[in-house]
């Protein structure tokens, strides 16, 4: 069983968290003045990197928060994982971001 490190509670089963796509997604600062195109950007189209990519994970069955993760997308192996509102580690970023 894959082991997932809960930056709140500690290392905890895969089974507890859930995943929540792909982080440091940022909201058009004035939704009102956005046209369809910026919505479309913002709501759909995501990276799809394979190697290291920051993702968001929520600890549904623990604490209930969310977190960032580097997750190594060809081995499944967490390099990282760091608070929402945090940046990731300048030495784990690379193409993550």
């Amino acid at each position: 069983m894959l082991v997932i490190h809960c930056p709140y509670c500690g290392d905890r089963p895969e089974l507890e968290f859930s995943h929540g796509g792909q982080a440091h997604v940022i909201r058009p600062k004035d939704p009102s003045q956005a046209t369809d195109a910026q919505w479309a950007e913002f709501l759909y189209l995501r990276k799809n990197t394979r190697g290291l990519f920051a993702e968001r994970w929520r600890h549904v069955r623990g604490c209930g928060r969310f977190f960032n993760a580097i997750r190594d997308t060809t081995t499944d192996q967490f390099v990282v994982t760091y608070r929402a509102g945090e940046q990731p580690p300048a030495s784990v970023v690379g193409g993550a971001l």
